[in-house]
């Protein structure tokens, strides 16, 4: 991040990796702590919950399958009914639980991130104690941002729906005519779904390095990615797949028990993948963080260091300088002081004269 602004605007796609790992690499023990402390525990409650959601959902599948089979009224149709609406919900329980838990750590650790790239890149001085002490104020703007990106999927998926149910409709029987439309459909979808995210992404930076969150970081964030959505794109593709390839990599040993391997290397299959994947979501986070940086660059948005620095101290409840408007209202008040005290004197003025009159 010591690159001049005039040039970050033309780092490109093998660039951003490599100042990636080069942050990771001269800021090792911010990073590693931050990762043990957040990231980690994310990386576990996620391939954890890929492990309980096979067991819970393969339990679920097997009661539905004796239940079709067994005669209805019996004893063990009931029993098999009760068994199989208690797993229902606590997969349902479970699933929220998952999802609560999952954004909350994801917030926390881009708030960590995020913050940490911006402190070194305007040289302020920095520790987990001091990250971990701005983390909850910087995670309520996040939420907000959140809010909105699930309500802008919220609404995406509702268009997108409709349009399909309306599309199959009016296209009637023709068999052709419904795939193609179908097939068309999900293209169009799967570019939106990651034109969003990217934005979401970004808009997360935003609402930690500017005044901006929630709506408004959202379109801050769209004005930014012009012009760098080519460079966004092919990051979230490439993080995309390795998060797949991790994922496939974790079902296949552990989760379905396809490759036949011992507890041993269960064990150890287990723990690379948890620590590539806790890798891959630091390494992404940076990325967000340096791509909001070269697209403020590209569009010839100053970055000044100092603002910056003044404006992550106002987390910590340091100084910072005050507005236009606060210096109005700051002399306001002072000549308000000024004209009460006047008063005060003047009467003052006026009582001891009364009181040497009368005397």
């Amino acid at each position: 991040m010591d690159r001049e602004q005039e040039k970050i605007q033309f780092m490109g796609f093998f660039g951003i990796f490599r100042e990636s790992f080069n942050i990771v690499s001269s800021w090792r023990k911010i990073f590693s702590q931050i990762t043990l402390a957040l990231i980690l525990p994310l990386a576990f409650l996620y391939l954890a919950h890929i492990q309980i959601t096979e067991i819970l959902f393969s339990d679920i599948m097997h009661d539905e399958y004796v239940l079709n089979r067994t005669p209805e009224g019996t004893s063990t149709y009931n029993n098999i009914s009760s068994t199989l609406s208690s797993e229902r919900t606590a997969f349902f329980l479970f699933k929220i639980g998952y999802l609560i838990f999952f954004i909350i750590l994801a917030l926390l650790s881009t708030s960590a991130v995020v913050y940490t790239i911006a402190c070194i890149y305007t040289a302020k001085e920095i520790s987990l104690r001091k990250v971990m002490s701005v983390v909850p104020k910087v995670w309520k703007r996040l939420m907000v941002t959140f809010i909105w990106n699930f309500i802008i999927l919220f609404v995406y998926n509702l268009i997108a729906v409709l349009i399909l149910v309306f599309g199959v409709v009016l296209l009637g029987f023709s068999k052709n005519a419904v795939f193609s439309f179908v097939v068309l459909l999900v293209i169009v979808y799967l570019f939106g779904s990651v034109y969003i995210s990217i934005i979401w992404h970004l808009a997360t930076v935003v609402s930690v390095l500017e005044e901006s969150y929630g709506l408004n970081a959202m379109v801050k964030s769209q004005a930014l990615i012009k012009g760098k959505m080519g460079i966004s794109v092919g990051i979230f593709l490439v993080l995309g797949l390795c998060l797949s390839g991790i994922q496939l990599l974790f079902e296949n040993c552990l989760v379905h028990g396809k490759v036949d391997i011992g507890l041993v290397s269960r064990i150890g299959y287990g723990s690379l993948c948890l620590f590539f994947l806790s890798i891959l979501m630091l390494l992404g986070l940076i990325m967000q963080t340096i791509i909001y940086f070269i697209c403020k660059s590209y569009h010839h948005e100053n970055i000044d260091k100092s603002s910056l620095a003044d404006h992550l101290g106002g987390y910590l409840g340091e100084y910072v300088p005050l507005k236009t408007k606060d210096v109005q209202l700051e002399q306001y008040q002072r000549d308000l002081m000024v004209r009460k005290k006047s008063t005060s004197a003047e009467r003052d003025r006026i009582e001891r004269r009364s009181r040497h009159r009368f005397a």
